[in-house]
C-alpha cells in the first residue's frame, strides 16, 4: 500500500492565476497577442538575417540565433498557459511537466552563454577592430553558437535526469502557470538536498561566468571608447552596443529577481509576475529593441517590402 502512495502522482494541477473571469479573459487575450507578436517579430529577424547581404555578419548571426532561443521559450510556455486560463486551471502530466521545464530552462543557460559571445564580439569589433574579421570569422561564429547550445542543452539534461528519479507522493498541486524547478522540486518526497546542491555549484559556469564576461567586455569598451577624441565617434561605438545593453540588462533583471533574489516575503502574484516578465515579455521585446534601434535591419527590412510591391 505505501509503494502504491509514493507513485500516486502522475500529473499536476497548475493552478495559474486565480483571479476573476474577467480578468484571466484579459490576460489570455493580451497573451495571445504578445505570443503571436513575438513569433512574428523573432521570425522577421531570423528571415531577414539569413537573406539580406547586409546583415551577413557575426552580430546579426548571434541576433537571429537569439531570436530562435526566444522562439522556443515563449512557445513552451504560452499555448499551455491560454490553456490555464481558459479552464481557470488545468492538468499537466508528469513527462509533460519535465518537458516544459527543459524546454525552458535549456534556451534560458543557451541565452546566457549567447549574451557573453555577443559581448565578446562588441569587445572584439571595438577595442580591436583592424583584426575583427580574422579573429570573428563565419566559422568561429557558428563553432561559438553551437557550444551556446551544446552547453544550454546539456547542463540543464543534469537536473532533468535528476529530476526524473525523484519520487512525487506529496500534493500535486503547483501554485504557478508553468511548471518551474523551485516549485516541482517543493512537491518531491525524495531528498532534494544533491539537487539544490548541484543547481548552486552549476549556477557559476551558467550565470556567473557569462556575467563576468559581459562585465569585463563592457569595462574594456567603455574605457576604449573614452579614449576616442570625437563625440561623433564616441556615440557611434556606443551605438553599437546600446541594444545588446539593453536586452542583457532585462534578461538579466528579471531572471535574477525570479531565482537570485531571496523570496522571503514575496507574494505568490509577485513571483507570477516576475515569471511571466522574463519567459513571455523579455521574447516580445527583444525584436522590437533590435529592430526599432537598428538601422541595418530596418534597411534590410526596407528593401524586402519594396521588393514584395514590385513584384
Amino acid at each position: 500500500m505505501r509503494e502504491k502512495n509514493l507513485t500516486e502522482v502522475t500529473e499536476f494541477l497548475l493552478l495559474g492565476f486565480e483571479t476573476s473571469q474577467s480578468i484571466r479573459i484579459f490576460l489570455f487575450c493580451l497573451l495571445l497577442v504578445v505570443y503571436c507578436g513575438t513569433i512574428c517579430g523573432n521570425l522577421l529577424i531570423i528571415t531577414l538575417v539569413s537573406t539580406s547581404k547586409i546583415l551577413h555578419t557575426p552580430m546579426y548571426f548571434f541576433i537571429s540565433q537569439l531570436s530562435i532561443g526566444d522562439i522556443m521559450v515563449i512557445t513552451d510556455i504560452v499555448p499551455n498557459l491560454l490553456h490555464v486560463l481558459l479552464n481557470n486551471g488545468a492538468t499537466i502530466t508528469f513527462i509533460g511537466c519535465i518537458t516544459q521545464l527543459y524546454f525552458l530552462c535549456a534556451p534560458e543557460v543557451f541565452e546566457c552563454f549567447l549574451l557573453a559571445v555577443m559581448s565578446y564580439d562588441r569587445y572584439v569589433a571595438i577595442c580591436n577592430p583592424l583584426r575583427y574579421s580574422t579573429i570573428m570569422t563565419s566559422g568561429h561564429c557558428v563553432i561559438l553558437s553551437f557550444a551556446c547550445w551544446l552547453l544550454g542543452f546539456s547542463i540543464i539534461l543534469i537536473y532533468i535526469i535528476k529530476i526524473t528519479k525523484f519520487v512525487f507522493c506529496k500534493s500535486n498541486t503547483i501554485d504557478h502557470f508553468f511548471c518551474d524547478i523551485i516549485p516541482v522540486l517543493d512537491l518531491a518526497c525524495s531528498d532534494t538536498f544533491i539537487i539544490n546542491l548541484e543547481i548552486y555549484i552549476l549556477s557559476i559556469p551558467n550565470v556567473f561566468i557569462p556575467t563576468t564576461i559581459i562585465v569585463t567586455s563592457y569595462t574594456s569598451i567603455v574605457r576604449a571608447v573614452l579614449r576616442i577624441p570625437s563625440s561623433t565617434g564616441r556615440r557611434k561605438a556606443f551605438s553599437t552596443c546600446s541594444s545588446h545593453l539593453i536586452v542583457v540588462s532585462i534578461f538579466y533583471w528579471t531572471m535574477f529577481g525570479v531565482y537570485i533574489v531571496p523570496t522571503k516575503g514575496q507574494t505568490l502574484t509577485v513571483s507570477k509576475i516576475m515569471s511571466l516578465l522574463y519567459t513571455v515579455f523579455t521574447p516580445f521585446i527583444n525584436p522590437i529593441i533590435y529592430s526599432l534601434r537598428n538601422k541595418d535591419i530596418r534597411k534590410g527590412l526596407q528593401k524586402k517590402l519594396q521588393k514584395c510591391v514590385i513584384c
